[in-house]
């Protein structure tokens, strides 16, 4: 791929969003690092954290995964294993085994600065290494195309240096609205570590065929665009790939389904939450429910509200009609005059409640109602951590049954080959499962963390520039 199409500062469209750039590792001098620990859990967490030669509790303990706070430091373990306390013991006693030490000379004799160089050093002259590709993708919306009430269409064009990618660039994309929303639900079901924002409805309150009504869906569909291609977790999906480079429409090729849906997903829901070593995740979800009911009943209030302004609008320019009626039928000629001029100005009133109530349900109805959807999808992905997480510990205590089970076989007198083999395969397909829900619970619970402090903020200033916006539809 041309070095060209992979630098950062190329744009398409003039000016992208800034990609974040990457940590680039620098190798210190050992002489400045930290004596090591009497206890070195490098040595107990061979393995994904699973101890080989520790068959007890610590064996089996809960996942570190990641909190606000760095929890995965604050774990200790109750009893380290001999092995931990020799080598603990040793690393005081002589030689660290992790950095190696230098004696210093005894009184009398220089130091030797011969021609041996010393780790520190070796490691300060290695080269850097270059930092790895920035992926991006970007796409921008160029049209809407509306025929009637049925699904409109929306054009874009997509930039990326991805290369999954047969090209790097995509001009006239068509997809229809619907497209989009099969979309978002596989990236919602296939990427339990991170949350997808809902898709904005193809229709807003200001009514089909309005400019404003075009201006905002394209808008709003925007901001989802940025939001999907910019997270590094949701463009490297390779449903992105088939949604912008199929010919004829659209149509996920895996389609993936919940942990637990149905009736099974409501019961599993009657439960006590499972222990959570993550407080930050752990309070989000009671919030996150509560702000999902409370926006769906905001929503409701305001659609009701914005109906009986609407009524009262359509009713006061029936009765300014009526007033200017009675100028025809008056012979006075100046109160004839008061009754055309009274009917224009209760006319205007009941346009001006009119349009107060179309801009109070386009900026703060439409606004709740999308929210409540959007606070939804988080609420139900933040309980698929927990249904992760329940079955995490299900995997714990299968395990632990197995590795009991293979104690007592080895314990007995008479052994048969065959059940040896039986319990040794089941062992270890306990083991396998239990670090593969290890190492997928903590990456959910890591990208998590900061998917969740991403949406608070994004939210939060979602819904203030919405209550500012109907401030300023009303004054004017």
């Amino acid at each position: 791929m041309p070095d060209d199409e992979n630098a950062a500062g190329a744009s398409p469209w003039g000016s992208p969003p800034a990609t974040p750039q990457r940590n680039v590792t620098t190798y210190s001098s050992i002489s400045s690092s930290q004596s090591p620990t009497p206890y070195q859990y490098g040595d107990r967490e061979q393995g994904n954290g699973f101890g080989q030669e520790d068959s007890g509790i610590d064996a089996f303990r809960r996942p570190n995964t990641a909190s606000s706070t760095a929890s995965t430091a604050d774990y200790a373990p109750s009893e380290p294993s001999e092995p931990s306390q020799q080598a603990g013991f040793s690393s005081e006693a002589g030689v660290s085994p992790n950095a190696p030490q230098q004696q210093a000379p005894p009184q009398g004799e220089a130091p030797n600065n011969g021609s041996s160089n010393t780790p520190g050093i070796q490691h300060a002259q290695q080269p850097r290494r270059p930092p790895g590709p920035q992926y991006k993708l970007q796409a921008k919306i160029t049209g809407l195309e509306r025929t009637g009430k049925k699904d409109p269409i929306l054009r874009f064009d997509v930039h990326t240096n991805i290369p999954k990618f047969r090209t790097t660039q995509f001009r006239d994309v068509r997809r229809l609205h619907s497209e989009f929303i099969k979309l978002a639900a596989h990236l919602i079901s296939a990427n339990p570590n991170a949350i997808v924002p809902a898709v904005p409805p193809s229709l807003t309150s200001a009514g089909a065929g309005t400019d404003e009504d075009e201006t905002r869906v394209k808008a709003l569909m925007q901001r989802w665009f940025n939001y999907v291609c910019s997270n590094e977790v949701l463009m490297m999906d390779d449903e992105m790939v088939l949604f912008v480079e199929s010919d004829f429409g659209y149509s996920p090729m895996i389609k993936r389904k919940q942990p637990a849906t149905g009736v099974r997903r409501k019961v599993l829901k009657q439960f006590a939450p499972p222990p959570d070593d993550t407080p930050e995740l752990a309070e989000a979800r009671p919030i996150v429910k509560l702000f999902y009911l409370g926006s769906m009943d905001a929503g409701h209030k305001v659609d009701r509200l914005v109906k009986s302004r609407r009524g009262l609008g359509l009713s006061e320019s029936d009765f300014g009609v009526k007033i200017g009626a009675m100028s025809v039928q008056e012979p006075h000629q100046g109160l004839a005059n008061a009754y055309r001029k009274l009917g224009k100005i209760i006319q205007t009133v009941g346009d001006c409640h009119a349009a107060q109530a179309t801009a109070e349900a386009t900026t703060l109805g439409d606004s709740f109602q999308y929210h409540s959807q959007d606070a939804f999808i988080v609420k139900e992905t933040l309980t698929n951590r927990q249904l992760l997480i329940r079955e995490f510990l299900q995997a714990q205590d299968n395990t632990r049954s197995k590795t009991n089970a293979a104690d007592r076989l080895k314990a007995s007198s008479s052994v048969k080959r065959e059940k040896v083999d039986e319990a040794i395969a089941a062992l270890d397909e306990a083991r396998n499962t239990e670090n593969e829900l290890y190492q997928k619970t903590t990456r959910v619970t890591q990208n998590l963390v900061n998917e969740r402090r991403k949406w608070f903020a994004r939210t939060s200033a979602d819904l203030r520039g919405s209550i500012r916006d109907t401030s300023g539809e009303c004054a004017a």
